[in-house]
């Protein structure tokens, strides 16, 4: 079974856990480790010979254009994470389709083609912002990866499909969706392979789990990861005691999951995993949005 490896290129100070402690007007104060990084798991990737998908922030691309332009050399697909890293829910309709189309151009400016995978900051399209895959839509973006079936008190849609799918829109436009993997408990989905799931479970559930995936239910798994979770050095920022758990926890541990992760399961881009199987169409998600005056 092919399993999608999926790589958000932000850095530490970039995440929501700090966002009440650190302005993005303040960003370029920060020391950048998202090179080195990013770098580390390139490296990590080419000994394993495995490609993964990489949605990059824009703000990164616009800093750091020749690390864009080396995950493309390297034969990596290459997606979009937003310019700013803010939840869509804190922003209105109109902040979305600019902050997308302003990270959009920076990445296709540097590649010289059109990009058309989109992951969103936090995982941010939750019940009062599905209306953002209509936009997604109608600025170009095939395939998403957004929409967590948990609950969780930032991010998800505990009722949406686990696996991927095909969304026909109100707005009659179609978007792939590849939903972050989870298991179902006692009729609860529970998170299982990626960013603080993968830092905090130890690793022989978290294997034990892509196995049933893969075996039982027939489906592939999305594992995700950023930059900064294999930096154990990076600096420390001073916030809640909840914040530092979920953003500190196992650092030190996450590379030789990652590795671990290489070795025993097979991965590739998000993009390859979509192309190889066939989707089954979902349609109603957003069913309660008012449709568009125009498609």
């Amino acid at each position: 079974m092919l399993n999608a490896l999926t790589i958000d290129v932000e850095d530490y100070f970039h995440v929501a856990a700090f966002a009440h402690e650190i302005h993005p007007k303040d960003w370029d104060h920060f020391p950048r480790r998202v090179d080195s990084n990013t770098n580390r798991l390139l490296e990590i990737l080419a000994e394993q010979k495995v490609l993964a998908t990489f949605f990059i922030l824009g703000w990164v691309a616009e800093k750091c254009p020749h690390l864009v332009k080396r995950i493309e050399g390297l034969g990596h697909a290459i997606g979009c994470h937003g310019y700013w890293h803010q939840a869509i829910y804190e922003g209105s309709r109109e902040d979305f389709r600019h902050d997308v189309r302003r990270a959009k151009a920076v990445i296709e400016n540097l590649l010289g083609r059109q990009i058309k995978s989109y992951r969103a900051p936090s995982y941010s399209i939750t019940r009062r912002t599905l209306w953002a895959l209509m936009i997604l839509a109608e600025e170009g973006f095939e395939s998403d990866s957004s929409i967590f079936p948990i609950s969780h008190d930032i991010y998800g849609i505990p009722d949406a499909p686990r696996f991927p799918y095909l969304e026909v829109l109100a707005n009659g436009r179609t978007i792939k969706e590849f939903p972050p993997s989870t298991l179902r408990f006692f009729g609860i989905n529970v998170p299982i392979a990626g960013g603080g799931y993968l830092r905090l479970l130890p690793y022989s559930l978290t294997a034990r789990a892509i196995r049933r995936l893969n075996q039982r239910e027939n489906q592939p798994a999305m594992v995700y990861l950023h930059p900064w979770e294999i930096d154990p050095d990076q600096p420390r920022v001073t916030a809640s005691w909840r914040s530092r758990f979920r953003h500190y926890q196992n650092l030190d541990s996450t590379e030789k999951k990652i590795r671990n992760l290489l070795s025993d399961f097979s991965f590739s881009t998000m993009e390859q995993v979509l192309a190889g199987r066939a989707l089954k169409t979902h349609q109603g998600i957003d069913q309660n949005l008012p449709k568009p005056l125009c498609a």
